[in-house]
C-alpha cells in the first residue's frame, strides 16, 4: 500500500475514531504449523504494521494494540524473553511511522521493562510528538485494571497532601491520570481468533464500545478484515445508555 493511500468504503461508511486491537493468536498460528509460539509473534508484528497503515488510509485517528498485558509475564520465560526482544527489534522499525507523519505513544508500566527498551519507546516519543496523521498507541505491560489503580494512587496521594478533597474527585479527573490522558475513548475493540472477552484491555475507555469477533488468526489478519469490522460498526446504533 501506498503511504499516502486513502481507502473509501463508501458515504454511508462511518469509520470509527479510535480502534482497539487485542492481538490474539499468534500462539495458535504458529502451532498449526507445526512452529515455536514466537514465530507466530514474527508473524503479528508484520500484521501490524500492514494494519496499521491500513488503518490510516481509513481515516482511522487513533488505533491502539494490545502488545504486552500485565498477565503475560505468567507465559514461559522463554516466551517473554522471545517477545521483549521482538519488541526491542520492531522499535527501530516503528521509526518508519514517523517518516509517515504517524505520532507514536506508549501506555503501561515501564518499571517491568528493560532500560534499552524503555528508552528507545521514550526516544520514538519524543521524536513523533508533533505529528498529528495518526495515532498508534503501544499498550505494553499494560493492563485495565492496573491503570485504574495507578490513577487511584495518584490521586490518593493529592488527597494525603492536602491538594485534594476526596468529594471533589470527578470521572474526568481519573481520566486525566490514566495512561490515555488526551487520548479520546474507544470506539470499536476488534479480536480475532474467536476469544470473545476484553481481558483487562481498556476497561475505562471502553466503556461504551462496540466490539467485534472474528474467528481469523491475528497474523492471517488482512485489510480486508479491518474493513468488515469497520463497516460492521457503522451498520450499528451507538445509544451511549440511551434508547
Amino acid at each position: 500500500m501506498a503511504k499516502n493511500e486513502k481507502i473509501n468504503l463508501g458515504e454511508n461508511v462511518s469509520v470509527p475514531v479510535h480502534v482497539g486491537v487485542i492481538m490474539d493468536g499468534n500462539g495458535r498460528w504458529a502451532k498449526k504449523r507445526g512452529m515455536p509460539r514466537k514465530f507466530g509473534h514474527r508473524e503479528g508484528a508484520k500484521t501490524f504494521r500492514a494494519i496499521t497503515r491500513h488503518a490510516k488510509a481509513l481515516g482511522i485517528q487513533y488505533i491502539t494494540y494490545y502488545a504486552f498485558s500485565t498477565e503475560n509475564w505468567k507465559r514461559p520465560k522463554d516466551e517473554v524473553d522471545a517477545i521483549m526482544d521482538l519488541f526491542e527489534k520492531y522499535l527501530d522499525e516503528v521509526r518508519d511511522f514517523i517518516e509517515e507523519n504517524i505520532r507514536v505513544r506508549f501506555i503501561g508500566d515501564r518499571t517491568r521493562l528493560s532500560e534499552n527498551l524503555q528508552r528507545k519507546m521514550a526516544s520514538v516519543e519524543e521524536d513523533s510528538k508533533d505529528f498529528d496523521s495518526m495515532t498508534l498507541v503501544l499498550a505494553i505491560n499494560y493492563g485495565g485494571r492496573d491503570e485504574i489503580c495507578h490513577a487511584a494512587k495518584t490521586l490518593a496521594q493529592q488527597v494525603k497532601e492536602g491538594k485534594l478533597e476526596p468529594e471533589d474527585i470527578t470521572m474526568d479527573m481519573i481520566e486525566r491520570n490514566l495512561y490515555t490522558e488526551e487520548i479520546p475513548p474507544v470506539d470499536l475493540v476488534i479480536r480475532p481468533s474467536g476469544e470473545q472477552r476484553l481481558s483487562n484491555f481498556m476497561i475505562w475507555q471502553a466503556a461504551y464500545a462496540e466490539f467485534y469477533y472474528t474467528n481469523i488468526l491475528w497474523p492471517d489478519f488482512k485489510g480486508s478484515d479491518l474493513d468488515k469490522a469497520v463497516i460492521a460498526y457503522s451498520e450499528r446504533n451507538r445509544r451511549f445508555g440511551g434508547v
